[in-house]
């Protein structure tokens, strides 16, 4: 046991070392630097990867799928309409169009410690401030003013996998927070409404849980994340959003990616933010309704690493892309048709690629010629903008088609994810660059 007492006296000397700096959080963050390529070969890559999937999970998709559980006590209250629901739904949707650009070269210039630590604290308030609602118009502007943040978060989690890990394990690392998403999701579905609002009192207090929850991943960041982002390399690095754009719009690849994803964001927005809705209104119980949607989420978490792993493997990025888009439509198309417990097999169908098809999307855009780390964020967040845009018109859109038959919008939100699949299609089969040279010899403009 000497291995034992020789750890303890050096926890013992690392600790003295800490209270001789005054116990600050600050100084903890600057024990260790770490250089680019020490960041490919270091353990702590592992720690960085476990908080950028656990912020997906409770500050962007928990309180994001807490919504579509909540919607029936919400309207209850509120008074909306299905058409309101749908554009509450939306709204993320619309402000993500922006803020996921914008917060990709944010990340670029500041570094993902800071942003995250902004997006964070800033998610958590607005998050919040949507338990003050008094109808739909504040509702609306609640959310509006959580979506000028929160889209951002997605974009910078995935810069952490950029940041820390080689190509050769971008896929997994990837998955990994695909899959912190996927976890989110189906938990947020899960005890929203049927655990949390019944135990602190209502869809209001949820809210604000949600809130704290935001704020706590922030000083999570603010005390783990190396201060590493004002070193000479990464300012050199940096390129401006009105001179990275430009390069970024001209790869037709990155277009390419984005309209896929538009078409996919169309289908599963749209299909997850009413599944709920229209289960009940079948007459499914409240609970096995909000199961369904969570299950939608849970096989997704099952899968997402094992598929982007195999992605890593093989190095056929369209072919899995293009699996996971028809799996979706092929699910989501199912749900107009199928009744009882098929429906449950419509459900997996549909979300069991889900979350992989998100990592080997972030994935692939890193890898396109041309992008290299200076044009990550800004690559990613271009992406992000066509793809938000399938989110803000297919909720509303596809709910008002409910008039027409309950079943009806799943039939639209499945024409949405055939044009995805279609477009991915059309993507390159091969990389024309070796990924390891396009992730680090890629051109910084001077």
């Amino acid at each position: 046991m000497d291995w034992l007492g020789a750890d303890f006296a050096y926890s013992v000397l690392l600790s003295s070392r800490y209270i001789h700096r005054s116990f600050s959080l600050e100084s903890v963050t600057m024990l260790r630097t770490f250089s680019a390529e020490e960041k490919y070969d270091s353990n702590y890559r592992w720690l960085m990867l476990a908080l950028a999937a656990l912020t997906p999970t409770l500050v962007l998709a928990m309180p994001n799928m807490s919504l579509p559980v909540l919607f029936p006590e919400i309207s209850a209250e509120l008074n909306l309409s299905l058409v309101q629901v749908g554009w509450i739904w939306a709204v993320s949707s619309i402000t993500g169009m922006f803020i996921g650009l914008v917060g990709g070269t944010v990340g670029d210039r500041f570094g993902a410690r800071r942003t995250l630590i902004m997006l964070c604290l800033l998610t958590g308030v607005a998050g919040a401030l949507r338990g003050f609602s008094a109808n739909f118009i504040t509702f609306m502007m609640t959310s509006f003013l959580l979506g000028l943040v929160q889209p951002a978060i997605a974009v910078n989690v995935f810069k952490i996998a950029g940041e820390w890990f080689r190509p050769a394990q971008l896929g997994m690392a990837s998955g990994v927070i695909s899959a912190g998403f996927a976890a989110g999701l189906s938990l947020g579905a899960l005890v929203s409404a049927s655990i949390l609002s019944p135990l602190l009192g209502s869809w209001r207090q949820v809210f604000f849980f949600y809130g704290i929850l935001a704020v706590i991943i922030g000083l999570l960041w603010y005390m783990l994340h190396p201060r590493d982002e004002d070193s000479d390399a990464t300012r050199k690095s940096y390129v401006p959003l009105r001179q990275g754009l430009p390069h970024v719009m001209r790869l037709r690849k990155i277009w390419l990616i984005g309209l896929g994803g538009m078409g996919i964001r169309a289908c599963v927005v749209g299909a997850t933010g009413y599944l709920p809705t229209y289960l009940r209104d079948i007459g499914w119980e409240t609970v096995r309704a909000d199961n369904a949607l969570a299950t939608f989420y849970f096989v997704s978490l099952l899968a997402a690493i094992p598929i982007a792993v195999l992605s890593d493997k093989m190095q056929i990025r369209r072919g899995f892309l293009m699996l996971a888009a028809l799996m979706i439509t092929l699910g989501v198309g199912l749900l107009s048709v199928v009744e009882g417990n098929l429906v449950w097999v419509a459900v997996m169908i549909a979300g069991v690629t889900f979350d992989a098809l998100m990592a080997i999307q972030m994935t692939t855009i890193m890898e396109v010629e041309g992008v290299g780390v200076a044009y990550i964020g800004t690559a990613l967040g271009f992406s992000g903008v066509i793809r938000n845009f399938g989110g803000t018109f297919s909720p509303p859109l596809g709910n008002s088609l409910a008039v027409y038959g309950l079943n009806v919008p799943f039939i639209f939100w499945a024409a949405m994810g055939l044009i995805g699949l279609v477009v991915f299609s059309l993507l390159p089969s091969k990389q024309k660059k070796k990924v390891e040279d396009n992730i680090v010899t890629s051109p910084v403009p001077s």
